[in-house]
């Protein structure tokens, strides 16, 4: 079992590691760069070419049942989700394939919003305390449920 991390702009990699070690897996940070490698032995940082979802690709062509990935990627969620790992956005939302297909849905959505109206940009609320630590939570759980299904 990996825990794989979306690394660009995640909020909570500092969470992932701290599970990721409580638990001994290894955990892969994929990023287009800027991220400073952990001491950690456990945790192998991997910076991929700069362009378009580089990091999402890398992601994918790796990811199987048992692992755990971190996005706040849609599209990249729906892949993994098909490849039978267990998905986890940053605030604790798991995403399955009972709910994939939704939350796809309203990705396309809000996309079409946004370029209809140019005023209609951002508009969500920030990262709270709350989001943190419902995504320890999440993880916690997710990688017991790899962990039973892989093993």
């Amino acid at each position: 079992m990996t825990i794989y991390v979306d690394a660009d702009a995640c909020p909570v990699k500092a969470e992932a590691e701290k599970v990721a070690t409580r638990h001994r897996l290894r955990m892969v940070l994929v990023s287009n760069g800027g991220l400073r490698p952990s001491a950690n032995p456990l945790v192998e940082t991997v910076i991929v070419p700069q362009g378009p979802d580089m990091a999402d690709i890398w992601i994918a062509e790796r990811v199987g049942p048992g692992d755990v990935v971190i996005t706040g990627d849609i599209p990249l969620a729906a892949k993994c989700v098909e490849a039978g790992s267990e998905v986890l956005r940053h605030n604790g939302e798991v995403l399955t394939r009972a709910n994939i297909g939704n939350v796809l849905a309203m990705r396309d959505l809000m996309a079409d919003l946004r370029a209809a109206d140019p005023f209609r940009q951002g508009g969500g609320r920030g990262f709270s305390r709350a989001d943190r630590s419902r995504f320890l939570d999440a993880l916690e759980q997710a990688v017991r449920r790899s962990g039973k299904a892989g093993g």
